[in-house]
């Protein structure tokens, strides 16, 4: 089975994995509009049971790290940096664990977990008075259940690239791999340049376990963004533009030879 991708550019491989419940173009709409077009070669996959991916076969998450690892290496060409969004970004952890071989640099943003706990309320943090102007009615109630920083621009961020990859999710799929959530995140360290980035009002997975991965990544930067939520990569893109910034030139010059 084959999992459906698109990218841009070339150089050194960074493959960028999307949360649930959407396809590749919410990771690639954020990530394109910070990171540098040159030297590096933007890798978006769409995840098994969503966007144009099958999840025949599939049948636990672990499943779904297993595939996806095949498709960095195949696609990728040798190791690439890794960074994933929410389910992402557990599924990178678990990549991370089962081949390290294959990854320069991982990159945690809004992590979901085997477990989370002390998860705050949803708090909205700015709320302009036209930011549904950009919405149709029926779009409203999902937005507002997303973002916690709801400005136009942000609501056009959700209704180009979050919305169109809603409607191409297999139900039955998700419920079949999410079934055997808990994913093989193995239990060595991940000794590469790391990044994790939490955000203070997320009310989806919080920001405590984001904060307790750091003994697992010796090599990590932590950053526990105020005013953003789960939808962090959409309502901080200048914050976490350096923060992105910042983890590629340390992948870029740290020792290859590391464990």
């Amino acid at each position: 089975m084959t999992v459906h991708h698109v990218e841009h550019g070339s150089g050194v491989p960074l493959v960028a994995l999307h949360g649930a419940g959407v396809d590749h173009r919410e990771i690639e709409a954020a990530v394109e509009a910070i990171i540098p077009r040159t030297g590096y070669r933007r890798i978006y996959p769409d995840l098994p049971g969503m966007g144009r991916s099958s999840a025949k076969g599939l049948t636990c998450n672990d499943d779904v790290a297993a595939r996806i690892a095949d498709f960095v290496g195949r696609v990728a060409g040798g190791p690439a940096m890794l960074l994933g969004h929410s389910y992402g970004a557990y599924l990178a952890r678990g990549i991370a664990a089962r081949r390290p071989d294959l990854v320069a640099g991982l990159a945690l943003l809004c992590p979901a977990g085997p477990h989370t706990q002390d998860v705050p309320g949803h708090t909205v943090v700015r709320h302009d008075p036209d930011a549904h102007a950009e919405l149709d009615t029926g779009q409203q109630a999902g937005f507002d259940e997303y973002f916690v920083v709801r400005t136009r621009e942000t609501a056009r961020r959700y209704r180009d690239h979050v919305v169109p990859g809603a409607g191409l999710v297999d139900e039955d799929a998700l419920g079949r791999i999410f079934g055997g959530w808990t994913l093989d995140l193995g239990s060595e360290p991940f000794e590469r340049p790391t990044l994790i980035v939490a955000g203070r009002r997320d009310s989806v997975v919080g920001f405590a376990d984001a904060v307790g991965l750091l003994t697992r990544y010796p090599h990590a930067a932590l950053a526990v963004v105020e005013d953003a939520g789960h939808a962090l990569i959409h309502e901080r893109p200048a914050l976490l533009a350096g923060l992105l910034a910042d983890w590629l030139d340390r992948a870029a010059t740290a020792p290859r030879d590391e464990p």
